[in-house]
């Protein structure tokens, strides 16, 4: 009997408190490839944590799954750290079942003996940082699938700096956890008795203020007088943006916001928006209609747990114009530096912290500002994590600024993740003072190609679903892996195997390939999602010279990949 087969006996042999577990174990129950998918492993766990389809089995996220996560953290913070430090800090966001699986998991931490303190309601995942950080916690978890697709939920697991887990709490985690069996080694208790209790006390507003005034410290304006009626649409996708960007936006003084209707409630479902992803411009779409409807100057839009902001703009002919992450980080790289000259606030010896897969423009947008780039993998957590090294050393003033590709940005050091309402903030504050100066982001984004050299960032994901998926991408990166002397017309000048260790980087399954003509190639397997992922930088003389490097490179890519 095969594995999958094995955990499908055990749970169709146990009583589940779920009616739609029940529900779906009979559906599937003459189905063999979807037991088999449903159960053939474990649901990874990692440094992100868990993520997967919501459903039945070992490999879907549900409240056994979640539990025995749960439990295994617990273990872990019970094992690790003092009594009176066993502290864990939980919130979720608007997907389906977030608040049932941050109860379930609140229901275990208290069975073993750990104070919970849990948000009564949804907030962003900067947010849940923040406060483990602030509440002097062991761990916090983040129930949350960012910006997947509505059928997904996740669990992020924070550590007590508020960054995300390191690779080695999350071996240590994922022992504890494969030790157990999912029903009858997880502790739980009931969730109500333990509010009566106080062993689960609500996060008051005085942490969500405090957040709010740290976010509003970041400003850059100093004495400026700037106009911050711009017309601003703002849609939370359905997510957990809503109170907390559009509460700091007001309290600086942007009162013109119009908050996308049809996405402006919580809403797992995500009916506007299938892929709640502000890097897609479908999920863009319908806040681009309210844009030109109401002739706006700015559209802004975060992902559901809030960490990721994604804008357009409006160009000469009045249309609106979807600005990547990339430029939108350069953009905020250069405002900040340029203002922190300006005040007189730049530190003694500055950094810029970004991934290898961020844009390379941005080392040379910092270095002509003397700032120095520290480019780490991929994962804001890495980001995080040198901001506490820079903290343990007496420099936590040394960061000025850290960003990613995909969205993330983060000015202060207050939180340890990307925070979407931060980069929000300062978006709608860099507009309004370029715009009193008669400058568009455009403009400014066009002198920096100018000064820095035209640049082109692509990413291109190919899905693998399911179990033969996942070995046919393990195949595909080794054969990237071996002897590739070009790539479309660029000749390959370095190869960096990150499995291997690079520096002092962890070991990782990415490889870079340094092209000529100062290119590169980026690939690696998602951490989150059943992707691969190729991250592609291209410079030229022109944008048309650029993207027929880029596509001679991704048929290259692809006649690999597919």
């Amino acid at each position: 009997m095969s594995n999958a087969e094995l955990n499908f006996k055990q749970w169709s042999s146990y009583h589940l408190e779920d009616e739609d577990l029940t529900s779906e174990l009979k559906q599937i129950s003459s189905d063999e490839e979807q037991i088999n998918d449903a159960f053939y492993r474990d649901l990874e766990f990692g440094t992100g944590g868990l993520r997967g389809v919501i459903g039945v089995g070992t490999n879907r996220m549900n409240v056994y799954t979640v539990a025995k996560a749960s439990q295994g953290l617990a273990n872990y913070v019970v094992q690790n750290f003092k009594k009176e430090q066993q502290k864990i800090a939980i919130s979720y966001d608007s997907r389906i079942k977030s608040d049932k699986f941050a109860q379930v998991a609140a229901e275990v931490f208290v069975a073993n003996g750990i104070q919970v303190y849990m948000y009564s309601k949804i907030m962003p995942t900067p947010t849940l940082s923040f406060a483990v950080r602030e509440l002097g916690c062991a761990a916090g978890i983040m129930i949350t699938a960012s910006h997947n697709p509505s059928k997904y939920n996740g669990y992020k697991v924070y550590g007590p700096d508020g960054c995300q887990i390191t690779t080695e709490a999350a071996a240590v985690i994922l022992a504890e956890i494969e030790k157990l069996d999912i029903f009858s080694d997880v502790k739980r208790v009931d969730f109500a008795t333990a509010i009566e209790e106080s062993k689960i006390t609500y996060i008051g507003n005085d942490i969500f203020d405090k957040f709010i005034k740290e976010v509003q410290s970041q400003s850059l304006l100093g004495n400026e007088e700037v106009d911050k009626d711009v017309a601003i649409i703002y849609s939370p996708l359905n997510g957990t943006g809503l109170i907390p960007v559009t509460t700091v936006l007001k309290k600086s003084g942007f009162n013109n916001i119009t908050v996308v209707e049809e996405q402006e409630n919580p809403d797992g479902n995500f009916p506007t928006c299938p892929y709640p992803n502000p890097e897609i411009r479908e999920a863009m779409a319908l806040g681009i209609q309210y844009a030109q409807r109401k002739n706006a100057d700015l559209l802004l839009a975060t992902d559901p747990d809030c960490d990721r902001v994604g804008i357009a703009v409006k160009n000469s002919k009045g249309e609106h114009v979807l600005l990547s992450g990339n430029e939108t980080g350069m953009l905020l790289l250069d405002y900040i530096c340029s203002r922190r000259i300006a005040l007189g606030t730049m530190p003694k010896n500055p950094e810029l912290v970004k991934t290898i897969v961020t844009i390379d423009m941005a080392d040379r947008i910092a270095a002509h500002y003397g700032v120095k780039t520290v480019n780490l993998l991929t994962g804001f957590k890495f980001i995080g994590e040198e901001i506490g090294r820079l903290e343990k050393e007496g420099h936590k003033d040394s960061y000025i600024f850290g960003f990613e590709e995909s969205y993330g940005y983060l000015s202060g050091t207050y939180v340890r993740d990307k925070d979407a309402v931060n980069g929000a903030f300062l978006i709608c504050e860099m507009f309004a003072y370029y715009k009193s100066q008669g400058i568009s982001l455009l403009d400014k984004l066009n002198e920096l190609y100018s000064i820095y050299g035209y640049t082109l960032n692509t990413l291109h994901s190919y899905a693998f679903e399911g179990e033969t998926g996942f070995e046919k991408m393990q195949s595909v990166m080794n054969a990237f892996r071996g002897n590739i002397q070009n790539i479309g017309s660029e000749n390959v000048e370095k190869v960096d195997d990150f499995s291997k260790g690079i520096g002092d980087l962890p070991k990782s399954n990415v490889l870079k390939f340094t092209l000529n003509n100062n290119c590169s190639v980026v690939i690696r397997p998602s951490g989150t999602e059943p992707k691969l992922k190729a991250y592609i930088s291209v410079s030229a003389d022109s944008s048309n010279e650029a993207k027929n490097k880029e596509k001679h490179i991704v048929e290259f890519l692809e006649s690999i990949i597919k």
